[in-house]
């Protein structure tokens, strides 16, 4: 046998820190390493081919793991037994491609090779596209870039694979961009963000699925031979499937194993494809769909992909969750309210739905302020003048304050809202307000003037979901729309918040290519409009949780989870999105019972307990039509949730017990600093003449001691070995309780 063992520059091995002293990109020749703290992602240049190889992307290393790169067997592949960094189609390797092109000769077959390559300080952005950032000057966030530059000498197409190294949370983020050297036109018709071939091995996929009011249900299956995977096809990332993967090993939990974590930076349709090869190769890719790309590109034109985050954690699933957490409200979210506690809200919503005028909505804000909200959130209903929107038949599109509701104008009224005092306080009470500005109804104006303007498919009728359609935000035009829109409401109205939401998904289109046109328009708003706006929190929101992934949150700090508060339900769907994405981003709300959604009654502290699990906290209720007990207890629920909120934002998250396999789900969060820490205990089914468990905590200080809710105290090694019982009453009953260290 040929064994092959490149090596690199030695470096030494620290347990704890994983390899010190080596820097973040090491380059030998046409060999290279990409090392974080406790990961290494290492490749070389195939001699003889071109092709980039994969040698190693897990733990730690300081060369290449001992391997045989020779075929084991016969058959018809010349590639299948190779890892390949950027699989092409056409030439012997029958696994999913990661790039397929439609060349001007009209045939699929590329052939990357190796031509050169750069390091870059710091990162690049990628222009059009949300993406992490990060410079090379912070001693502790240092980034560096990798750029690779391949060349297919057939077609003279270039495609530059670009990795960015994020050492303190073990992260490499690539993306792949596709230029057009040659004469004739081409057309992009698959592009993967990222493409990894994983080592002969069992493997399981972790993913998050579900539907509109069950978003990010937590699915874990075995990865078996053959092609299996998910994605959307909705114009959106949608409510079906979240774009994220996980792929770990068999014995894998929350606090041990193997976890690799890949989530894709985009907002639109995407596709996941775990392969697993007939000689034992795993391979994963994440992209835009193919089916709703096909994109055109003439001689020196460019397609860059969304990026992908990807993460390794030899420390579990738990450990990898919190690197995603800490990364993306570090060099992801560029909004100023990323790490600033969040106002709690009351939003009309459910108290009220379109059904209010200028007076009914003035007491309602009096209310959350009695009650001691900071911020009062009108939503739906408050627009259209030819076409008022008293339901959802009607208004979208027409951004005009409804005189007959408001006849002195929005204004008139935000100005005596802001005039009430929050309780407890001399804050005034902030205001918030709704839009839906992707979507139009038939019943306006705009849809009058400009029926050109909606998403449509030739003669093909348009679909209309909620009695709504689409805006064609690919169009410059409807961009500047949109903008202007909403620039003229916020110019001339004290709004702080900015509910974004989105109610239906992408049906006709005029072409396969317009879906990602569209979703770089709609980032060209977000990113003008957040610019424009930096003092207004804008929170995303997509029939709940339909738009929630890495890409909104570059320019929304936070998105509405799920329009299902149901708090049963949400303990799942909340745990779920904590996969991937920081707890600081969740809205999270009090509502009434029984619960719109599901009809299910829990007590108002159970809910309060699980929403204030979320960044945003808030009460999406009339207080003029709960019981009065409940409403007498919202005061103390909104001190406590508005105490612990800096933790949440900010603070490491712990997922202890799962609510999928045990009735007394759990979670701690413990702040930056580790001094303090907060503990949320759930019982879902009461259980007569029966013993409670010992909850174990994780992350704290074996050597510190801590305070337990202000009275006893234990050392962090007997909160984490030994544990805490606690004794719980009714069906869905809870506990939030207070650590502090005391040394």
């Amino acid at each position: 046998m040929n064994y092959i063992i490149p090596s690199l520059a030695r470096v030494t091995v620290n347990s704890t820190a994983g390899l010190v002293g080596r820097p973040s990109i090491e380059v030998d020749g046409t060999s290279f390493a990409l090392n974080g703290r406790n990961v290494s992602y290492r490749f070389h240049v195939d001699a003889q081919t071109g092709d980039i190889i994969l040698t190693h992307f897990g733990g730690p290393v300081t060369e290449d793991p001992v391997q045989d790169p020779s075929a084991n067997g016969g058959g018809w592949s010349t590639q299948m037994h190779l890892r390949r960094e950027f699989p092409d189609l056409g030439r012997g390797d029958f696994r999913t491609p990661a790039v397929r092109i439609k060349q001007s000769q009209g045939h699929t077959v590329s052939g990357f090779r190796y031509k050169s390559h750069q390091v870059v300080a710091g990162k690049p952005p990628l222009p059009g596209l949300p993406c992490t950032f990060g410079g090379a000057d912070k001693e502790e966030e240092g980034v560096e870039t990798l750029v690779l530059h391949l060349w297919d000498e057939c077609s003279s197409v270039a495609a530059d694979l670009a990795y960015s190294v994020f050492p303190e949370h073990d992260a490499v983020v690539r993306s792949v961009s596709i230029t057009n050297r040659g004469s004739g036109p081409i057309t992009v018709e698959k592009l993967a963000s990222l493409s990894v071939d994983l080592p002969h091995d069992e493997y399981e996929m972790l993913q998050l699925q579900g539907e509109w009011s069950r978003e990010c249900t937590r699915t874990r299956r075995k990865v078996d031979y053959g092609l299996q995977g998910f994605g959307s096809t909705t114009g959106y990332s949608s409510h079906y499937n979240n774009p994220f993967l996980s792929l770990v090993s068999p014995d894998t939990t929350e606090s041990h194993g193997d976890a690799w974590g890949f989530s894709l930076v985009y907002s639109g349709s995407f596709l996941v494809e775990v392969e697993k090869s007939p000689q034992g190769l795993t391979r994963a890719l994440i992209g835009m769909n193919p089916s709703q790309l096909s994109w055109p590109l003439g001689p020196g034109e460019t397609l860059v992909s969304p990026e992908c985050v990807s993460i390794f954690s030899s420390a579990g699933i738990g450990a990898m969750s919190r690197k995603f957490h800490r990364l993306y409200r570090r060099n992801l979210i560029r909004s100023r309210f990323v790490n600033e506690t969040r106002p709690v809200l009351l939003n009309s919503w459910e108290g009220l739905h379109c059904d209010f005028d200028g007076d009914t909505i003035y007491k309602l804000a009096q209310e959350s302020a009695d009650l001691g909200a900071r911020l009062f959130v009108l939503d739906d209903g408050w627009f259209g003048d030819r076409y008022p929107r008293v339901d959802d038949r009607a208004g979208l599109g027409d951004w005009t304050v409804n005189p007959r509701r408001f006849p002195d104008g929005l204004r008139s009224l935000v100005d005596r809202i802001n005039k009430l005092k929050v309780a407890g306080s001399d804050q005034p009470l902030q205001f918030g307000l709704w839009f839906e500005p992707e979507m139009i109804s038939k019943k306006s104006v705009l849809y009058e003037e400009h029926p050109e303007w909606v998403l449509h498919a030739g003669e093909y009728p348009r679909s209309e979901t909620r009695q709504q359609l689409v805006l064609n935000a690919a169009l410059p035009e409807v961009q500047d729309f949109i903008i202007r829109s909403v620039a003229n409401i916020l110019d001339t109205v004290p709004v702080t918040y900015v509910k974004w939401d989105n109610n239906r998904g992408m049906h006709e289109s005029p072409a396969p290519e317009n879906h990602h046109a569209y979703m770089l328009g709609m980032y060209r708003v977000f990113e003008e409009l957040t610019t424009r706006f930096p003092n207004v929190l804008w929170e995303g929101c997509a029939s709940g949780g339909g738009r929630f992934d890495a890409g909104i949150l570059q320019y929304f700090p936070q998105s509405w989870t799920s329009d299902n508060t149901d708090a049963l339900d949400r303990v799942h769907i909340q745990f779920g999105t904590s996969l991937v994405y920081p707890c600081s981003s969740m809205g999270a709300h009090v509502s009434a019972v029984p619960n719109e959604v599901t009809g299910r009654v829990t007590p108002i502290r159970f809910r309060a307990h699980v929403a204030m699990m979320g960044g945003s906290f808030g009460l999406e209720l009339d207080p003029s039509r709960i019981p009065a007990e409940d409403k007498a207890r919202i005061p103390d629920l909104i001190r406590l949730a508005e105490k612990i909120n800096p933790i949440v934002i900010r603070g490491d998250f712990w997922r202890l017990n799962l609510p999928e396999s045990s009735n007394y789900p759990s979670a701690l969060f413990i702040s930056e600093d580790g001094r303090e820490a907060v503990l949320f205990a759930f019982q879902i089914r009461a259980t007569t003449v029966h013993n409670f468990p010992l909850l174990k905590l994780q992350g704290l200080d074996p050597r510190a001691t801590y305070r337990l809710d202000g009275e006893r105290t234990l050392s962090g090694a007997t909160l984490m070995n030994g544990g805490v019982q606690l004794r719980f009453g009714t069906d869905y009953d809870s506990k939030v309780l207070l650590l502090e260290r005391v040394d």
